[in-house]
């Protein structure tokens, strides 16, 4: 019994509003504000002046926080890294950094190289390296041109490669047309993984203060976007070829573990089960799990839709629709939009 009331007495001492060990979390409340030091004019006061002065009004004003507000949480989502990516004969580096901040990264690259560059344009993202020589070649000369452009979600980069290959007994022509491919597959795969290797090795890219004001228009707009159709209703709109559309699609599917219970390219559309999304408390802002999975209390019902693709000539918009009308499902609807979105890479 002793031991116990000494326990409770060290425990008072220690911790309560008068103990050792209180919360003073609250003690800003009852500050007071005083008047400033004087200091004799015969004295020097610059070492002891009011460096962050604080405004009359807001000390008389301000209202203590009843709950500390939280900070904005940080984006969990993101795929930190520089990856080459391929889609049949197309090869591109995804970055996690935005345009702005690789500008001078790739800048950084052709001057670390010795290689001068012929043209420049900030706003489009494009470099274009002046005629070199690679090798031991001594038939050809070779010339590059890199494309920066916004990736899929806001952050992300995609750098592209472009190589062209003349003979060095033509004239050096004075006008560049560009192939649609590379002159040289090969050329082209090893610039892009120097390029990479280049990128990766720099690892406050994505904590760079320096970014290009000019290359920061490239940014405007990222290549996916849900967006509201001329009849209200909510499209994914992905700036890419439909090929890449495809398969990308197909992969966020994947990813988000949404069955699919059929698919038709020719006819662009993917049949799928989807139940819906809940929000993770633990992850405020982003999806949490898909409802209808594991053994929640909360699963529902998976319901059958079909997701299908609509080339437009500048983009692929991608629509939901409810193959079961026995219930509204707007919001069903708009949530698998938000999943395949969430899950682009």
């Amino acid at each position: 019994m002793t031991s116990a009331l000494l326990l409770l007495s060290a425990c008072s001492f220690l911790g309560g509003e008068e103990g050792m060990f209180r919360d003073r979390g609250g003690d800003y409340r009852e500050a007071q504000v005083i008047p400033p030091m004087r200091i004799p004019n015969e004295l020097d006061s610059y070492t002891i002046d009011e460096l962050y002065v604080i405004p009359e009004q807001v000390a008389l004003e301000t209202v203590a926080f009843e709950d500390v507000p939280m900070p904005r949480p940080i984006e969990t989502r993101r795929r930190e890294g520089v990856i080459i990516q391929s889609l049949s004969d197309k090869r591109w580096i995804l970055i996690d950094a935005t345009p702005g901040q690789v500008w001078p990264r790739i800048r950084d690259y052709w001057t670390e190289i010795q290689i001068a560059l012929d043209y420049e344009n900030p706003g489009a993202g494009i470099l274009e390296t002046s005629w070199v020589e690679i090798g031991s070649d001594q038939d050809s000369r070779h010339k590059y041109r890199i494309t920066i452009e916004p990736g899929l979600h806001p952050g992300y980069s995609e750098i592209y490669v472009l190589h062209l290959q003349n003979q060095r007994t033509d004239p050096i022509p004075t006008v560049i047309t560009w192939p649609d491919v590379s002159s040289s597959d090969e050329l082209e795969l090893e610039m892009l993984r120097s390029v990479s290797q280049f990128l990766a090795d720099r690892n406050d890219i994505y904590q760079a203060s320096a970014a290009s004001l000019l290359a920061g228009t490239i940014e405007a707009e990222s290549k996916a976007n849900i967006i509201q159709g001329d009849a209200g209703q909510s499209i994914l709109e992905l700036k890419v070829d439909y090929d890449r559309a495809w398969v990308q699609i197909r992969q966020a599917l994947t990813t988000a573990e949404i069955d699919i219970v059929d698919e038709n390219r020719d006819e662009a559309t993917f049949n799928v089960r989807f139940a819906g999304i809940m929000e993770d408390e633990d992850e405020p802002g982003f999806f949490g799990r898909i409802l209808g999975r594991g053994n929640s209390d909360e699963t529902m019902p998976e319901r059958d839709f079909s997701v299908r693709l609509l080339e437009t000539g500048t983009a692929v918009n991608v629509v939901t629709e409810a193959l079961d009308s026995s219930f509204d499902a707007n919001q069903l609807k708009l949530e698998l939009l938000q999943v395949i979105n969430d899950n682009l890479t």
